[in-house]
């Protein structure tokens, strides 16, 4: 399979997830909607699946995703690499050697993980595709919480990550959301991510959230903090007015790319 290819697997994933999150669609719907034969619909509904992302039923599919909940990892890595990338490239401006630094799970961390490489900090890995990254260069002491790893982004879950959290201090930490709607909070679809996030919030000197603007015009259904929980927002120029605004009155900085 060639990357062009990928991308519009991705893409098509990505369409089917949608569609079949406002109802149940027929197989034949599917392949109108996405331009794709009812074969690679149906080999496309297969993988959905069996990833968890779907239920298929008798001649087509429908959601299995809690409210709020994110695509599949494999498909949000795949998505805005370079927007991701220039995020991240803003977010490491923060951070100075010999610093103790957090770094969550999700797609828009790990492009951080990836630009703090060899910085000189010691850094707590929410997740082992950021601890990876985090170590793949010499110069950092890179932790991981262990205790339970999510099947589909690698992350660590559990009462066991909690403690570990708890049990450190933060010079900063970054963080991401499934959801920032400014009416519901900083929101994510897993109670126990929720669980995991405040702990790093309040663990931490200075909490960053960076996400796309996209994110702040969603809610999910486990809340872990507030515009007033965090420092500094990073995010992209596409950002609402009227979400800046919001985050400006709640006394966060906002940096954009």
């Amino acid at each position: 399979m060639d990357d062009n290819d990928h991308v519009q697997r991705s893409e098509r994933h990505k369409t089917i997830i949608r569609a079949v999150d406002s109802g149940p669609r027929r197989i034949q719907e599917l392949a109108e909607l996405t331009g794709a034969s009812t074969i690679t619909i149906r080999r496309d509904l297969a993988e959905l699946a069996e990833k968890g992302t779907l239920r298929r039923t008798h001649g087509g599919a429908e959601t299995a995703l809690m409210r709020g909940a994110e695509f599949p990892f494999g498909l949000r890595q795949s998505e805005a690499p370079a927007t991701k990338s220039a995020l991240a490239e803003a977010a490491a401006q923060l951070v100075r050697p010999g610093q103790s630094v957090l770094i969550d799970n999700g797609t828009t961390a790990l492009a951080v993980a990836h630009e703090l490489r060899g910085v000189g900090i010691t850094a707590l890995a929410l997740s082992l595709h950021a601890a990876a990254a985090l170590a793949s260069k010499p110069g950092n002491e890179v932790i991981v919480p262990g205790g339970t790893v999510d099947a589909d982004d690698l992350s660590f879950v559990g009462i066991d990550a909690v403690d570990v959290v708890r049990s450190m201090r933060f010079d900063i930490a970054f963080l991401g959301a499934c959801s920032a709607d400014p009416a519901s909070g900083l929101t994510v679809s897993k109670w126990a991510d929720a669980k995991i996030k405040r702990a790093a919030m309040d663990s931490s000197t200075r909490t960053v959230l960076v996400a796309t603007a996209e994110k702040f015009t969603r809610t999910s259904a486990h809340l872990f903090g507030t515009f007033a929980d965090l420092d500094t927002i990073i995010t992209t120029v596409d950002i609402s007015p009227a979400v800046l605004y919001e985050v400006r009155q709640a006394g966060a900085a906002v940096i954009t790319v």
